[in-house]
């Protein structure tokens, strides 16, 4: 085999060449980005090789494979799921079709929960952090790489999810407590300085949820009220958070003001609603009261969050 070959190239003689197959990729519809990924992916090879070898021959079997992958994709199938693999904030992260795609959205969440404990949280020297619903352990090994002081927990009801958020942690190197069971469940007792959580949050009627169908609806939606697991978290976050510990909540681009409430409802003070890059409402996060810092004022908020005057909510 030459050099230039693909791994699987001569297998069974060749079917078709790169080029070909991407072609051929591209009148099924499937976007090129995607196609390109996907025969890389086959062929274990990336991008680069393929730009620079598209006269290469490609063998039927892995050709077929190729083809195969193209029409889950363009069925709805996500590319992390056929790849295997996801980036989220500059981890690759192994993904199976028993967790949810980390999305863009929820880094978000995670940049707010790093500039905390890298500021008002600095002087604490193991923050204990929780991540509740924690699938693929994305949320969970994020902050555990960019605060290695921390000490991180992850919660899942499903063990298959675990199994994957487990092994993305073996393979990361970092030191992550898994735990199975039902949000605060497993936690008893426990108390935490920060508290993340990307919930379902998606109602169950959402037409929306239908080019989702893909992955595991119980990460997706709660049932028929969108905001259900979402009141529960906000509702028995008092109770595990340290004194002045901080409930960060994803949720939907129109939840803001009724995550707002709840948290105002349970008790917390509420620190504002964090915006992703388009510009929506994504994470809420709301404060147990407590002592000041030991500066002698009080915690000051992280810059870029949106504070939302509780008079105003009380209009809407």
């Amino acid at each position: 085999m030459s050099a230039s070959a693909p791994p699987s190239a001569g297998a069974r003689g060749p079917a078709a060449t790169v080029a070909a197959l991407l072609v051929q990729a591209r009148a099924q519809g499937l976007d090129r980005l995607d196609a390109t990924l996907l025969l890389g992916h086959v062929l274990g090879v990336g991008r680069a090789w393929l730009l620079a070898h598209d006269d290469a021959d490609v063998d039927a079997t892995a050709a077929a494979r190729f083809i195969g992958a193209c029409t889950q994709r363009r069925d709805g199938v996500p590319l992390a799921y056929l790849v295997g693999e996801r980036e989220f904030h500059g981890l690759s992260l192994r993904l199976t079709p028993d967790v949810l795609v980390p999305r863009p959205d929820t880094e978000t969440l995670v940049d707010w929960a790093i500039e905390w404990l890298e500021g008002p949280m600095a002087a604490l020297p193991h923050p204990a952090v929780a991540d509740l619903g924690t699938g693929s352990g994305a949320i969970a090994l994020a902050v555990a790489h960019a605060c290695p002081r921390a000490h991180v927990c992850a919660v899942d009801c499903s063990a298959a999810a675990l199994a994957v958020a487990r092994a993305n942690g073996t393979r990361l190197g970092l030191g992550v407590h898994w735990l199975q069971g039902d949000w605060f469940t497993p936690l008893a007792g426990q108390r935490f300085d920060l508290v993340l959580s990307n919930p379902p949050y998606i109602d169950a009627d959402d037409p929306h949820l239908a080019a989702l169908q893909a992955e595991p609806r119980l990460a997706l939606t709660p049932g028929l009220d969108g905001l259900a697991a979402l009141r529960h978290l906000a509702g028995t976050a008092t109770a595990h958070l340290a004194s002045g510990g901080v409930l960060m909540l994803e949720h939907g681009h129109l939840q803001g003001p009724a995550v707002r409430d709840m948290l105002v409802r349970a008790g917390l003070e509420v620190l504002g609603t964090r915006r992703d890059l388009a510009g929506h409402d994504r994470c809420t996060a709301g404060r147990r009261r407590g002592p000041t810092t030991d500066a002698g004022g009080p915690l000051a908020y992280p810059a870029g969050t949106v504070n939302h005057p509780m008079s105003e909510e009380k209009k809407r």
